[in-house]
């Protein structure tokens, strides 16, 4: 399964280098600052679009349910969303080899898991391990992010020496997320399916009181909790006492429910949305994510395997028309990486609205048109199936707009909701045309967790020159090679359709003005620890 991410969910910030040099610290622990003014106690009530069926955070990539798992697991590594700057959260300080294939994490002490069983060396060990041979494909961000994992050695309790067979520049970054936070022993010992239904054991501020499918997410303040991320702003345990995710698939009924005060906090804000939020005093907060929202392509499918039919597409869709569907600064893509990524070059050469080219591609491929507008070839009509992936129904009408669209060159497009349950499924059997969600990470080596064919190769991309360019920029920590790389793999994905951006990714917030101290990690994720609400 590649890395999608069907809500919102990977980044904000440019990532800085990859890693120190040989021998080289990224430096010490900070301390967290005072505790401040908080008021402790409460409840924070938070309302999101939809649950996936998975209580795992290193099975889970869905933005909804990662805002809830986040708070659960500790990383070894935080990232600053201002800078991109990787920081001390589990592991105070950390070395990489010049080569960037081999790793030493350096502990901090005290830190416990929930069942009060230390995270030490050999949990490191565990963790990375069961990803690589255990969850596998279930883990689709995190076998990624481990790709060429040759073994971790516990070197003494509070130092994990962590191994790859070939160099792995993005590494460093990958330990920040949720996808590789540590879950204790006896969660690792659990069956993934279990892990799933009964959730796992972190290090968090918080941990899961109850999970209702489809329902919500109940957490609760870890008491005694005292190693948070050095860029957190309280120290010790987090200020409220419970925080409540509660699945409302609806935009409209997130909404009231802000309003009425009965919960404190929604996400996925629409734009249509946003007058009557500021007109009830509430706080909008967008946040602009290292990624992109995109037409992922299944090059195996009978009509899309033709390179002309997906560059007719893909100058067949109005992009800053589309944006204004979305909330406010939300801008039309020009590659598959936003502006905001590390390594992005601009691709509006082959991404771009022009609807006279997409309709003279598709004639000079032998495309007819007929008098219903939509073409034919050898008696095929050419129609494509865009599928919804979890069924939001905030995406629809970006589905219906670019159905417009592309009817007036002459490509139809039907639509198919995808149920959240069956879209694992979906992917990995290749049964779809295309599929429309987003995929973020605030590091260009997204480019190859989503299109190595090395690698899961959801898209059934064939093996080509891309493949070293991808593989290149991960294996190098010369920051300027590394952009020109990418730069390069950028242009081949754009000038092939092999993937269709559509808009730069952008989720809002929005909350009660009682709410205080709301920070957001590079992924789009709410940090909660150092959250109050003023009574």
């Amino acid at each position: 399964m590649s890395p999608l991410v069907l809500t919102a969910a990977l980044l904000a910030a440019a990532l800085s280098a990859c890693g120190s040099s040989s021998s080289g610290s990224s430096g010490s622990a900070a301390a967290a600052s005072s505790n401040g003014p908080g008021q402790v106690g409460g409840t924070l009530a938070i309302a999101v679009g939809t649950d996936v069926g998975c209580v795992d955070p290193q099975q889970v990539r869905s933005g909804d349910t990662l805002y809830s798992l986040r708070q659960t697991v500790d990383s070894l590594t935080d990232q600053n969303p201002g800078t991109g700057q990787t920081v001390p959260w589990l592991a105070r300080s950390w070395d990489v080899s010049a080569d960037a294939t081999t790793f030493t994490f350096h502990l901090r002490s005290g830190a416990t898991f929930s069942d009060g069983t230390p995270v030490d060396a050999s949990v490191v060990k565990a963790n990375f391990d069961a990803v690589t041979t255990k969850l596998k494909g279930l883990a689709s961000l995190g076998v990624t992010y481990l790709t060429g994992y040759a073994g971790t050695t516990v070197v003494d309790s509070l130092t994990a020496q962590v191994k790859f067979r070939q160099p792995n520049a993005a590494f460093l970054q990958a330990t920040s997320t949720p996808s590789l936070g540590l879950i204790a022993q006896a969660s690792l010992a659990k069956t993934p399916a279990q892990r799933c239904s009964e959730g796992v054991v972190g290090s968090g501020p918080f941990t899961l009181s109850s999970y209702r499918p489809n329902q919500s997410i109940t957490l609760v303040k870890r008491k005694g909790y005292n190693w948070g991320s050095s860029l957190w702003k309280k120290s010790g345990e987090a200020y409220l006492d419970k925080l409540i995710f509660q699945i409302v698939p609806e935009n409209g009924a997130r909404t009231g429910a802000l309003e009425s005060g009965q919960v404190n906090l929604i996400a996925n804000v629409i734009r249509s949305d946003e007058p009557a939020l500021k007109a009830a005093g509430k706080t909008l907060r967008p946040i602009t994510l290292a990624g992109t929202n995109a037409l992922w392509v299944n090059h195996a499918a009978p009509l899309l395997k033709d390179v002309k039919v997906r560059q007719a597409v893909a100058f067949g869709i109005d992009r800053k028309a589309i944006a204004g569907l979305f909330p406010s600064g939300t801008t039309a893509a020009t590659s598959i990486l936003s502006p905001t990524t590390p390594g992005y070059a601009d691709q509006s050469e082959f991404i771009t609205f022009d609807p006279a080219k997409a309709k003279s591609i598709l004639e000079a491929d032998g495309w007819r048109a007929d008098g219903a507008g939509i073409r034919t070839k050898d008696g095929v009509p050419l129609e494509i199936t865009i599928g919804n992936p979890g069924a939001i129904s905030s995406v629809d009408p970006e589905i219906e707009l670019i159905q417009q669209q592309l009817k007036d060159v002459g490509i139809g497009i039907k639509i198919k909701e995808i149920p959240v349950a069956d879209v694992n499924n979906v992917q990995q059997s290749g049964s779809y045309d295309i599929l429309i969600a987003s995929a973020q990470r605030p590091d260009p080596d997204i480019l190859r967790t989503q299109f190595s064919t090395k690698l899961i190769n959801s898209y059934r991309i064939a093996p080509s020159t891309l493949d070293t360019l991808l593989d290149q920029q991960a294996a190098t920590t010369d920051q300027a090679k590394r952009k020109e790389l990418v730069a390069s793999a950028q242009r081949l994905l754009a000038q092939n359709a092999d993937v269709i951006p559509v808009v730069n990714y952008v989720i809002e917030f929005a909350f009660s003005p009682r709410l205080h101290g709301l920070e957001f990690n590079p992924s789009g994720h709410p940090t909660l620890h150092s959250v109050w609400i003023s009574r």
